[in-house]
């Protein structure tokens, strides 16, 4: 049996996708066809994929030339699949002649010809809607906000709007594409969608107002500090046809979701334990140390150590116990426990304690250990009780993360998708009801 295997992207798969998979297959008996997944993708500067990996798995699998589908995970790969697999022929696109002929040391390398006047570039550049969107909030983290959207294709930051006039007004100068806006009705004439990053307090009235007025929402975690306002604010974004969507920039990072996936794929056994911190020793003079802005450890940094929390366990914990350390009516430390039916959950976040920041998950196999700052996940470790099973995994984190959230929001947008898995409406609406059990003090016991 002739064994060939060819790779690609298979974003909006068109017929010239079909006409190379088919000479592909003639070459020989069986085809193995790799689909590159979203984080390779990413690694080579690609944030323009419309497609995520499932989808473009199923289509390739629906063309019905592959014998067997592999997804592409890192550089390298290849060789070890032609040796894994016993693969005969190599065969990939013209528009690569030259650049896989290190591979004819282990297959014979075929080149095929492309399909003229049709690839996946071309179909995105001529069905791609550019999404405009403005910044509401020009504070520190949304100054990084223009320069991560570059990266993604699609979008356009076209106007800013803040009730600091200065802050707008810098923004604008800093950035020659962004209009500042002092009338916020104007404002949302001149966009598709917006991106709020002001203080947690004025969220929610942000958020519904955009709304309202037919704009899709990217807003910073926390996303409101009350379940029931989240859960009505999803709600309405239903009903207006818009997504919303809480911009957690771990939810949306690449090794995070390659850790979530592996852990719930059974790689450590059932979960019994998960542990979760973060800190920082900040500015007392800041408006995270300021009860009227709803400053706090928990306000400020508790949607992070929530996040592998209710991803891995689940919304529906039996109950939830909170400790905090007290400053000026403000928490500078918070240690909460979560009991699940079968398992057990705690997180520390500290903004005048400083605590080791890392991500511990505990299984009947083995355990998941992401050290500090785990929250920006780069690097991983799955460890076993024979050391020598012990498997370490690296990835870039590129800029500041922002790009990775954007990518999905405007994915969500084009896709017409209400719900992002990186972060579902549930687990959103679990994270603010989490902070209303802090707010009202229920089960709270100062430290």
């Amino acid at each position: 049996m002739k064994t060939v295997i060819t790779y690609g992207t298979y974003d909006l798969l068109h017929q010239g996708h079909l006409n190379l998979l088919k000479r592909a297959k003639e070459l020989g008996d069986y085809l193995i066809v790799g689909v590159t997944n979203d984080n390779f993708d990413r690694d080579r500067g690609k944030l323009n994929v419309r497609n995520n990996v499932l989808e473009r798995v199923e289509a390739v699998k629906a063309t019905g030339y592959a014998d067997k589908i592999i997804i592409e995970d890192y550089v390298g790969q290849k060789i070890d699949d032609i040796q894994k697999y016993d693969v005969d022929i190599f065969a990939i696109g013209s528009d690569w002649e030259g650049k896989f002929d290190y591979l004819n040391e282990f297959c014979q390398v075929v080149y095929l010809p492309r399909t003229q006047g049709i690839s996946s570039t071309m179909l995105r550049n001529e069905s791609q809607e550019t999404v405009n969107i403005g910044i509401i909030g020009c504070g520190r983290i949304a100054k990084r906000f223009p320069t991560e959207a570059s990266f993604v294709n699609g979008v356009n930051v076209s106007a800013a709007y803040d009730i600091n006039k200065d802050a707008v007004v810098t923004m604008s100068k800093d950035n020659e594409s962004i209009w500042a806006y002092a009338d916020l009705d104007k404002f949302y004439d001149a966009i598709d969608a917006v991106y709020i990053a002001t203080p947690h307090l004025s969220h929610y009235e942000y958020i519904k107002k955009s709304l309202e007025v037919g704009k899709h929402v990217l807003c910073e975690t926390p996303l409101v500090l009350n379940r029931e306002q989240a859960q009505e604010l999803y709600q309405l974004a239903e009903n207006k046809n818009v997504i919303l969507m809480e911009a957690n920039k771990t939810a949306h990072c690449p090794a995070f979701n390659h850790l979530m996936v592996m852990i719930k794929s059974g790689l450590i056994g059932e979960i019994v334990d998960i542990e979760a911190s973060c800190s920082q020793l900040l500015d007392k003079k800041g408006r995270e140390f300021d009860v009227a802005q709803a400053g706090g450890a928990m306000h400020e940094e508790g949607s992070y150590p929530l996040l592998p929390i209710v991803k891995l366990l689940g919304i529906n914990y039996k109950d939830l116990t909170i400790f905090s350390r007290m400053s000026n009516q403000v928490d500078v430390y918070t240690h909460g426990v979560m009991r699940y039916p079968n398992a057990t959950a705690s997180f520390k976040v500290g903004i005048g304690v400083k605590t080791e920041g890392n991500l511990v998950v505990s299984g009947t196999k083995g355990y998941a250990y992401v050290p500090a700052p785990w929250w920006k996940t780069d690097y991983f470790e799955l460890r076993y009780e024979d050391q020598n099973e012990n498997k370490k995994y690296f990835y870039k984190w590129d800029g500041y993360g922002l790009r990775y959230e954007i990518q999905e929001f405007i994915s969500c947008i084009i896709n017409k998708r209400f719900s992002s898995a990186r972060l579902r409406r549930k687990e959103s609406i679990c994270m603010a009801q989490v902070m209303q059990q802090f707010d009202e003090r229920k089960n709270f016991f100062e430290i």
